[in-house]
């Protein structure tokens, strides 16, 4: 009972000798320094916890300006090509038109040559004429419909062609290994992968148990690369599962995306033909 009455006078008391006497004021403070922080510290610490997520926040801007400033890089080097491309085509569109048009010239004086020599055989060269022409209406007509062809082509090419070469793909996946390959969307509402909220497309296959993320490309930039990695271990995170292999298959890889594959751990094949066998 007497240290029960103690305690009650130390409650009672303390807080007006803390105030009065700067002996136990000064007891207490020294008591309560190894187990609490004191203000400064305290602020301290949070300043300098703010200037790091500062400085962090810093450094990830300046990284996807870097990977945006690549982008456009790879966007514009790409249209240069194509640019190019069509500038040869043409070309040779009219290379071709001309030597067609000397080639058509020369036969025709081969024509009257001919027919001023052999008179005789005037009744079988106009068939072999009649004949040529006709062989002449039907080329033409199948280089018309080759430029039609060419020309629907080039109208249809973007996204429905890559989405054509992605189903192909994963066709041949799907035939050889006896898997589904699944294209599934995943919203990402913290912008996690594109650094705003988007959705997130990507292929996968679950085979017993097995988890094989996919990209499945008809090209692939070092961006594209370092895009499929965040999809990646996005998915992972989404769905608390870690894939047991990442895998891009695409025709065209640039070096310095084979360079990050290696880098991440990201097999990558030419055609699906070329995996290695899903077990």
């Amino acid at each position: 009972m007497e240290t029960q009455k103690i305690k009650e006078t130390i409650k009672r008391e303390l807080p007006r000798l803390v105030q009065e006497d700067p002996v136990i004021r000064n007891l207490i403070l020294e008591l309560s320094r190894t187990e609490f922080v004191d203000k400064k510290q305290a602020q301290d610490w949070f300043q300098q916890t703010l200037a790091e997520m500062r400085n962090e926040r810093e450094r990830q801007d300046k990284r996807w300006e870097a990977w945006e400033r690549r982008w456009d890089q790879n966007q514009a080097e790409q249209a240069q090509k194509w640019e190019l491309w069509e500038k040869r085509w043409e070309k040779f569109q009219t290379e071709q038109a001309q030597k067609w048009e000397l080639w058509e010239m020369r036969w025709e004086k081969f024509q009257t040559e001919q027919a001023q020599k052999w008179d005789e055989q005037h009744r079988k060269w106009e068939e072999m004429s009649r004949r040529l022409e006709e062989n002449q209406k039907a080329i033409i007509a199948l280089d018309k419909k080759l430029d039609r062809s060419i020309g629907a082509l080039g109208a249809r090419w973007g996204l429905k062609s890559e989405n054509t070469f992605r189903m192909a793909l994963a066709g041949v996946l799907e035939d050889s290994f006896g898997v589904k390959v699944m294209n599934i969307t995943v919203v990402d509402h913290e912008g996690e992968v594109f650094g705003r909220p988007e959705q997130v497309e990507l292929d996968i296959i679950i085979k017993n148990g097995l988890l094989i993320i996919c990209e499945l490309k008809s090209s692939m930039s070092n961006a594209d690369m370092h895009i499929f990695e965040r999809k990646a271990r996005f998915y992972e995170k989404k769905h608390g599962q870690k894939a047991d292999r990442l895998m891009v298959i695409s025709p065209m890889i640039d070096p310095r995306a084979m360079q990050v594959a290696n880098a991440l751990n990201i097999e990558t094949y030419s055609d699906s033909i070329n995996v290695e066998s899903i077990r």
